[in-house]
């Protein structure tokens, strides 16, 4: 069983994919990505809440 704070290996792969697409992005392109990524994880924390208070 996995453990949920560690990324499976198709999560790692990803991870270094992003990394390399962020490292050439300028300054402004890597803030709204950001802040785009940190919208979209309020939202999914959004639903993990009401999912939780449904169960």
């Amino acid at each position: 069983m996995e453990m949920p704070g560690k990324l499976s290996l198709e999560q790692q792969f990803k991870l270094k994919v992003y990394h390399k697409q962020v490292k050439e992005l300028s300054q402004e392109q890597a803030q709204d990505y950001l802040m785009e990524v940190l919208r979209q994880m309020m939202v999914k924390d959004n639903l993990v809440k009401h999912l939780l208070k449904r169960a």
